[in-house]
């Protein structure tokens, strides 16, 4: 009963979370701004009516705590973020949040735990925003550059993440001091619920999807091909240095290396998310002489990145030689690929067969959060619920009947661990 009752809250806080962050043609939630803010305190407002503990970190991290009987045992964590990338869906990231508290909520109507329960609502994981990957689970571990408050700027405001920050009541001296906010000793697992951002359940008709592993990928957000802008119709082909042809060389080369990379089994996937020349210099009568372009490829394994990265740098300079432009890949950030823990996948499926849930193996194409939490040795695991028409977008739709299989499957296997059947199988 107490779990129907914690999914009637669940109803009701997606709707109030959409209406708080409407912003046609879909929902807005910018990292360290004040609709994130106004998220994280409905969150704790519906925390605090339920008697559960809360605090918030330096970070803004909110952590939201069932107590159990021994509060000094490692914490069994789950968590999301609460931002959202501008005119996107209500779902991603605050699918598990809302999750979490319904676990919470479920766990309070039974008998105390052995540990602590914590639903961890975790800010500014959308890198829309701030470009540093995990920004706010990797600064709650002190992992962040130390420049990373004066450094990065946010990209809708210019302002940098100190500003914001500050402004919204939280402290950037903790990130230059790389003061972490949780102890990967004191956390015995972490499980990340999120929507799919892809069409996996969708097309296998399945509600729910066990993570095998969150891709890492390798960014390229500053990429530029110089040319010379030149007269498109008194310049024959051997005198051009086309901007915009040296671009659609290295784009169809790099789809060759992505086929290629398929045929050998390789999990890659490759994304050119920008590719434009620039308004005020472009024109129908001008060769262009400037392209700028981001680069995003992904995959389960680190290896397949860096090979790939050396082959597209070499790429870019014999393409650059031969038709006498400059290509500039720029600067690039990578995160590594995250395995998920087997024994958590395990009792995940245990979970889900023990309700009759149908579910399929899948990696995660996307990044999140508990990427973070495996870098560091923590068991880590995600649940995917099934979602239409991608993420992202203001398109975006998860059935709330699929949240609710998702949500028996996370409380099954929690109460599993901490009560019985799979409490062996974390640390």
């Amino acid at each position: 009963m107490a779990l129907l009752t914690a999914l009637d809250r669940a109803k009701r806080l997606f709707d109030e979370l959409s209406t708080l962050s409407t912003d046609a043609p879909g929902v807005t939630r910018a990292s360290f701004g004040p609709i994130e803010d106004a998220a994280h305190a409905m969150i704790a407002r519906e925390a605090v009516a339920l008697g559960l503990e809360t605090r918030t970190d330096a970070i803004g991290n909110l952590y939201v705590t069932l107590p159990g009987t021994d509060r000094d045992a490692p914490v069994l964590m789950t968590g999301s973020h609460l931002d959202s990338v501008p005119h996107g869906g209500n779902f991603d990231g605050a699918a598990g949040v809302i999750a979490g508290l319904v676990l919470l909520e479920h766990l309070s109507d039974g008998p105390q735990p052995p540990c602590d329960v914590t639903l961890l609502a975790i800010r500014a994981e959308e890198m829309i925003w701030f470009p540093e990957h995990y920004l706010g689970s990797r600064a709650a571990f002190g992992l962040l550059p130390r420049d990373t408050p004066d450094r990065v700027k946010r990209s809708d405001t210019g302002r940098s993440l100190e500003e914001h920050m500050a402004e919204a009541g939280f402290d950037p001296q903790v990130i230059r001091d790389a003061k972490p906010q949780l102890d990967p000793n004191d956390i015995a697992a972490f499980v990340e619920v999120h929507i799919e951002q892809g069409p996996v359940l969708v097309e296998a008709q399945r509600p729910v999807g066990i993570v095998s592993a969150i891709r890492g990928n390798i960014r390229h957000r500053f990429c530029r091909i110089e040319g010379e802008t030149t007269h498109a119709g008194g310049v024959p082909r051997q005198s051009r240095r086309d901007a915009v042809l040296a671009g659609a060389e290295l784009a169809q080369a790099m789809e060759t290396y992505w086929l290629e990379a398929e045929a050998k089994g390789d999990d890659m996937v490759l994304t050119l998310g920008e590719f434009t020349t620039d308004p005020n210099l472009h024109g129908i009568t001008k060769v262009p002489g400037l392209l700028t372009f981001t680069l995003d490829v992904r995959s389960q394994d680190d290896t397949v990145l860096n090979l790939f990265e050396r082959w597209v740098q070499q790429q870019a300079r014999e393409i650059g030689d031969r038709r006498g432009v400059r290509i500039d890949l720029g600067p690039y950030t990578q995160a590594a690929a995250a395995p998920m823990e087997a024994s958590l996948r395990r009792g995940l499926v245990m979970a889900a067969e023990k309700r009759g849930i149908d579910y399929l193996a899948l990696p995660s194409g996307g990044g999140h959060d508990c990427a973070t939490f495996a870098s560091l040795g923590i068991p880590s695991a995600m649940l995917f619920i099934r979602n239409e028409n991608g993420s992202h977008n203001p398109n975006e739709h998860m059935d709330f009947p699929d949240f609710s299989q998702a949500c028996a499957v996370l409380t099954t296997w929690v109460e599993d661990v901490l009560f019985g059947e799979t409490s062996g199988m974390i640390r």
